[in-house]
């Protein structure tokens, strides 16, 4: 590939480098404060990681790297899985574009999916590490949009601009997922040279002009998607390796830009910490305890983030109480599915997403809005709070579909005379104080009819 298929972007684009003034004045840091309010109301979120590595059903991106971890310990290289050597399989790889055609590609039903599931804000790859963009890019060729791209014949070829249209569209946040790193710019992996990490294949720090046009094609790119497609609220950066001093792209610079565009925009400068990391992503695990800022787990409905034949999707019991148990520490949970190769999403997952749904459609009223309390859990039970309502929720023991006939709530004692109710039945619950907390008796007729599965919620109330 030539440098010249990357073009130089700000003055194309007219892009200016200062920020704005913020809505009526505000500070950025009053503003940042304010929109983690509002990120911390929305409780639960859909991601998708979808590219033209879902036609192997490989991870995405990862393979690429010959000597970094990328996969899990007991898996082959997926060139050495494929029968090929890495400089072939590369070769391959970047060249999946050329086949990629998703014709059953419709984001409106992975929308209401979503929606349904009671998800409140999505998280889209615009650009993973491999470096080919889903949006309509001026700044490369490697794009979905260009002519080398079978689907960019497509009606909803621009899949950024439908999937965020479709997803804004049914009242989601818009979140976009951003690669800083592109193993495929000669900016960032020069092609002169043996590539075989994460990390420019070159010193940045002696090639300073090389690392310009990085730095300039990154803000392109970005300035494009905050400025072209619509609001987005969340700009959510990979590559922490993407850092000061070795890889500075000039976060304050960028950050600014981006800003004058979207004044509200959060930024998630993943592990990098500072000013441009507003919240915190935990991948893949959930903290034992509740953490002292604002935070969101993500994690995959399966075993990988993108598509993969046969994938092994968690339970909805499991994905559920994974759920539960993120909000009541007080973070967001940031569910992953991969879309198959040919544009829609995996049956079984829209399948977990609807059982979901039918759970959230009793007790989203504990989720949605809310916020921890101590002592958080104890035991099998739960809690969050919203207003001056408490919420238990009592996570089904494996094997039963029912909570026992007695529930306690462990290191919680409600205020005398409150009103306990199950979500989803009318009516008031008896309990009782105990030296460890409130006992609540749940009769056999609820126990009998019970709203929901997997999960039950106990509301607490003090009477007026």
């Amino acid at each position: 590939m030539s440098s010249a298929e990357y073009l130089i972007p700000l003055a194309l684009l007219g892009l200016a480098l200062a920020a704005s003034p913020l809505s009526a004045g505000e500070p950025e840091d009053a503003m940042v404060a304010r929109r983690l309010e509002w990120f911390q109301d929305l409780k639960f979120g859909f991601m998708m990681h979808w590219g033209p590595y879902s036609q192997w059903g490989c991870i995405e991106s990862w393979p690429l790297i010959e000597v970094d971890k990328w996969a899990r310990p007991d898996d082959l290289p997926a060139w050495v899985e494929r029968g090929k050597d890495i400089e072939r399989f590369k070769r391959d790889y970047f060249a999946l574009n050329r086949t990629f055609n998703p014709v059953k590609f419709d984001p409106v039903p992975w929308a209401a999916a979503a929606k349904r599931a009671g998800m409140k804000y999505v998280v889209f790859t615009t650009k993973h590490h491999d470096g080919f963009s889903m949006f309509d890019t001026r700044q490369t060729d490697y794009r979905i949009t260009h002519p080398d791209c079978p689907f960019s014949k497509g009606a909803q070829a621009d899949v950024v601009r439908a999937v965020f249209d479709a997803f804004r569209k049914e009242g989601f946040g818009i979140g976009a997922y951003f690669s800083k790193s592109d193993w495929r710019s000669p900016s960032y992996w020069s092609p002169d040279r043996p590539a075989r990490d994460r990390n420019p294949n070159y010193d940045t720090l002696k090639e300073p002009e090389k690392w310009a046009k990085f730095v300039e094609f990154v803000h392109g790119q970005i300035g494009e998607l905050v400025s072209n497609y619509g609001r987005v609220d969340i700009l959510w950066l990979d590559g922490g390796q993407v850092r000061p001093p070795g890889q500075d792209i000039r976060m304050d610079r960028l950050a600014a830009m981006a800003r004058a565009r979207r004044p509200e925009l959060l930024i998630v400068d993943r592990t990098v910490g500072g000013r441009y990391e507003n919240y915190r992503t935990p991948e893949q695990e959930v903290p034992d305890k509740p953490l002292p800022y604002v935070w969101e787990s993500c994690l995959t409905m399966g075993t990988q983030w993108s598509y993969t034949p046969g994938e092994k999707y968690k339970s909805t019991r499991i994905l559920i109480h994974l759920l539960v148990d993120v909000v009541s520490k007080g973070g967001n949970l940031l569910l992953n599915v991969g879309p198959q190769p040919d544009g829609e999403l995996p049956p079984e997952a829209l399948a977990r997403l609807k059982e979901i749904g039918d759970w959230m459609a009793v007790n989203a009223e504990a989720i949605h809005g809310t916020r921890a309390v101590a002592p958080y859990k104890a035991g099998r039970v739960c809690f969050t709070r919203k207003g001056g309502a408490v919420y238990a929720i009592y996570l089904a023991e494996d094997g039963r579909d029912a909570p026992p006939p007695e529930i306690a709530l462990g290191g919680l004692w409600p205020a005398a005379g409150s009103d306990v109710t199950m979500l989803g039945a009318k009516e008031r619950l008896a309990w009782r104080a105990d030296g460890a907390g409130a006992i609540v008796t749940l009769p056999p007729a609820l126990l009998q009819s019970l709203p929901c599965r997997h999960a039950w919620v106990l509301k607490l109330t003090p009477r007026e």
